[in-house]
């Protein structure tokens, strides 16, 4: 595994690395600043259950919905720029808030609103900086720096809580949301900052947004580790996310607290977090992602019951930092094992995909047990949250994750150009694709197993339908179609081919039988049958 031999500080080594993590470091803080603004002053307006725990919804509800779309985007437009813009629509919404509440014209449902255009602004985010971080640090520390990014994440949400609760009581209620508009000035400056190298050069032109989205959803279905880390990330975040949802009444309602224990029982949790991302690599390297993610599985929902029964502060405050740990080692082995699993071409489609089944689950998370603290109480809500966890923890085990070297998503070039006895359009399609082999009847079953695979590999990289047939008249010959949008999604395909990809069809071709390689014809839909497609 290729991240097992780096050090968890390693990506500090590159400077593009590190001035950005910076920035979004303080980004990150003032987000958690509003975040923890937003759902104290939801208190303040309407303390119902349900009220606050869409505070939480509102910003990931957005990142759910506009995932794919937003990944799209970032694929195929300059990421750089389209983070800059991005970052300044984030600026005037925390700023126009602020202003609001500065006022004294904010209301529950203009508070969801422009909580809403926040988790707008993250949609977009989101994808596009972590597709970054491949350009930022070589394939041997990617691990580490996607774990690193986890650990800013948890750094400022030890630092943003307890600054937003002081800034509450120092500076009022408007102040985490002003504060938050001049923390993405940090973000804009770096990023005007930072000379990308130039991403490798293609003939051929970019994707439309609507097809780069159909390519993505392809990909994702066809891919089993991306789908396997989703199972395994959903299933810990529904239950996961009651006592992100529940936190502001666990600090009022259990321990009878204010806005500045709500901003301290945050704070350690990113405390802890930052701890647990400390210790991780020398657990990863000794255990493996799947029993940590595990391990922290089973923590969680022991302290999701420790909070349903802990009424005293100094406990609470425990609880929170192991909770904080446990959180950083399950969503770290998510992230890793989600970039692990994809290639370049449609990385920040799929995660984008995994960003929104994971606010997904959250956004569900926090309705659901919002709805339930409002019928049964909160410490009822939280033990039977702590049930579920462990359910999932245990179903969840059963599913693999990637660690880092498995598969390897370079650039393979090692399927020839097509031969054509005439120009084709590029938008000419649909295209058929049929690979002839010769076979041994006796290994038929192993080669269907195989070619099984190779028919998952072309799915991924464009083919919207694939199958494998025997010639009925002679058992030695069996023929491999697959069908694509345009000609010019075929060329595309030959781009996308990996390594990863042409060891599976070299498992496919040592069943072919003969000195030469297995025929292939292209053909081309006819006008009057590609009007109807």
């Amino acid at each position: 595994m290729a991240s097992t031999n780096t050090s968890a500080w390693s990506p500090f080594r590159h400077l593009s690395f590190t001035v950005l993590w910076a920035a979004m470091l303080l980004s990150n803080i003032g987000g958690w600043m509003h975040d923890v603004g937003a759902g104290w002053l939801m208190t303040t307006l309407n303390p119902s259950p349900l009220l606050v725990s869409l505070v939480q919804a509102a910003t990931t509800l957005p990142v759910f919905v506009l995932a794919l779309p937003a990944g799209a985007l970032a694929d195929i437009v300059d990421r750089r720029w389209f983070l800059i813009a991005a970052q300044l629509f984030m600026t005037c919404a925390a700023l126009a808030l602020g202003l609001l509440v500065a006022a004294g014209g904010v209301t529950p449902g203009s508070l969801l609103a422009f909580t809403v255009a926040m988790g707008i602004g993250t949609a977009m985010v989101n994808p596009a900086w972590q597709s970054l971080v491949p350009q930022l640090v070589p394939r041997e520390d990617l691990a580490s720096a996607v774990a690193l990014n986890s650990v800013g994440v948890n750094v400022a949400r030890a630092i943003g809580p307890a600054l937003g609760g002081l800034a509450i009581v120092a500076l009022g209620l408007a102040s985490p949301f002003l504060l938050n508009a001049l923390s993405f000035v940090a973000v804009i400056g770096a990023l005007l900052w930072w000379r990308p190298s130039p991403r490798a050069k293609h003939q051929l032109p970019a994707e439309a947004w609507l097809a780069a989205m159909r390519a993505g959803m392809r990909h994702a279905r066809a891919s089993p580790p991306l789908n396997a880390t989703l199972v395994r990330a959903i299933g810990f975040l529904v239950f996961a996310s009651a006592y992100w949802a529940l936190l502001p009444l666990i600090a009022r309602e259990l321990l009878r607290g204010g806005a500045e224990l709500y901003g301290v029982l945050v704070a350690c949790i990113g405390a802890g977090a930052v701890g647990g991302a400390v210790l991780m690599p020398r657990a990863r390297r000794r255990y493996g992602p799947g029993p940590i993610v595990f391990g922290a599985s089973v923590v969680t929902a022991l302290m999701l019951l420790s909070f349903a029964f802990v009424r005293i502060v100094p406990l609470a405050v425990v609880t929170c930092v192991v909770t904080g740990a446990s959180w950083i080692a399950a969503v770290t082995g998510f992230n890793v094992s989600a970039q692990m699993a994809l290639p370049d071409w449609v990385r920040a489609r799929g995660l984008a995909l995994y960003n929104a089944g994971f606010s997904g689950a959250l956004a569900l998370g926090s309705v659901l047990w919002g709805q339930v603290a409002a019928v049964v109480g909160t410490p009822t809500a939280l033990a039977v949250a702590a049930g579920g966890a462990l359910v999932a923890a245990l179903f969840g085990a059963r599913v693999p994750l990637l660690a880092g070297g498995e598969l390897d998503h370079t650039p393979s070039s090692h399927w020839p150009q097509p031969v054509t006895s005439m120009d084709v359009a590029g938008h000419r399609g649909p295209v058929l694709v049929l690979i002839e082999y010769h076979i041994e009847e006796r290994r038929a079953a192993d080669f269907l197993s195989a070619i099984a695979e190779l028919g998952a590999a072309r799915r991924r990289n464009g083919a919207y339908g694939w199958g494998a047939y025997a010639d009925a008249e002679r058992p030695d010959r069996g023929v491999e179609v697959f069908y694509e949008d345009s000609w010019l999604g075929h060329l595309r395909h030959h781009e996308r081919m990996s390594v990863a990809d042409r060891e599976i069809q070299q498992r496919v071709l040592a069943f072919h039988l003969g000195a030469s390689p297995p025929s292939v014809s292209h053909f081309l839909a006819m006008a009057s049958v590609a009007r109807h497609q």
